[in-house]
C-alpha cells in the first residue's frame, strides 16, 4: 500500500533528494512534493514487473534494489541501485513498457512522483533535463562497462568484477574490507552471468588465493589491488 510521507521522514527525502529539488524553481518543488508518495518494500518484493506501463518516476532513497531480466531456467541481474538513485525512467521516456523487473535486495525505501508530471516539467526547465541526460549517460555508460565484462571475461574474472562493482555501488563496511551488501549465491551468480554452482566455486577458489573472505553471505575483500588484476585479466 503507497502512503504519505510523514513530516520527519518527508524531510530526510528532501535532503537525499536535494540534487533534483535543487534543479526545480520554488513552484516545481512544491508542485513535485505535493505529489510525492513512499512506499517501503520488503526484501525480495517485487517493485516493478515486465510488461508494466511505467507511471511514476522512481528513486530508491534507503536500502538496495536490483533490475534483472528472467531468462530460461534464471535470471540476469542488469544493474543494482544505490541510494539515491532513480530508476524505472527510460521506458517512460521511450514511450515502452518496461522490458526489465525490479525488486528489493533489501527493505528499500522507494519514492515515486508522477511521470507525467516530471515530463511536463523537463519540457520547460532544461536545468531539470539535463539532470536526466546526465542520468541517463551515466547508466548506458555503467551498463556498457558492464556488458563487456559478462561476455567478454572469464569466469573468474566476471565475479570479481561483481564483487568490485558491489565495492562501488555499496561501499564498505568501517574495516574498510566487507561489502555493506549481503547477496545469496544466486544473486552473486545472476549479477555475474554464470550458474549459481560456478559462482560457489569460484567464490571458494577466490578465497583460497587470499584475494577475499567468506562468512556466509558476508564478503571481505583482503587485497583490492589483486583482485582489481583479476577482473581485469580473468
Amino acid at each position: 500500500m503507497v502512503i504519505r510521507t510523514k513530516d520527519a521522514e518527508r524531510e530526510m527525502i528532501i535532503s537525499s533528494l536535494s540534487e533534483l529539488f535543487g534543479v526545480l524553481s520554488e513552484g516545481e518543488r512544491a508542485h513535485l512534493l505535493a505529489c510525492m508518495t513512499r512506499r517501503l518494500y520488503r526484501k525480495g518484493e517485487i517493485i516493478y514487473r515486465e510488461g508494466d506501463i511505467p507511471r511514476q518516476l522512481l528513486c530508491l532513497v534507503t536500502g538496495k534494489a536490483k533490475v534483472y531480466k528472467d531468462g530460461v531456467g534464471r535470471s540476469q541481474i542488469v544493474r543494482v541501485v544505490k541510494p539515491v538513485g532513480y530508476f524505472g525512467y527510460r521506458a517512460a521516456f521511450s514511450g515502452q513498457a518496461y522490458i526489465t523487473e525490479a525488486a528489493a535486495l533489501e527493505p528499500a525505501l522507494i519514492v515515486k512522483f508522477p511521470l507525467a508530471l516530471v515530463e511536463r516539467f523537463i519540457r520547460s526547465n532544461t536545468q531539470l533535463a539535463w539532470f536526466f541526460i546526465r542520468q541517463l549517460a551515466q547508466a548506458l555508460g555503467s551498463s556498457d562497462e558492464r556488458t563487456v565484462a559478462l561476455t567478454q571475461k572469464h569466469v573468474r574474472a566476471r565475479l570479481a568484477d561483481s564483487i568490485l562493482y558491489l565495492r562501488e555501488c555499496y561501499g564498505t563496511e568501517p574495516d574498510g574490507m566487507t561489502l555493506c551488501s549481503r547477496l545469496s549465491r544466486e544473486d552473486m551468480a545472476n549479477l555475474s552471468n554464470m550458474t549459481t554452482s560456478n559462482a560457489i566455486r569460484t567464490l571458494s577458489v577466490l578465497q583460497q588465493e587470499g584475494l577475499v573472505n567468506v562468512d556466509g553471505r558476508r564478503i571481505s575483500i583482503l587485497d583490492v589491488d589483486e583482485l582489481r588484476h583479476v577482473s581485469e585479466i580473468g
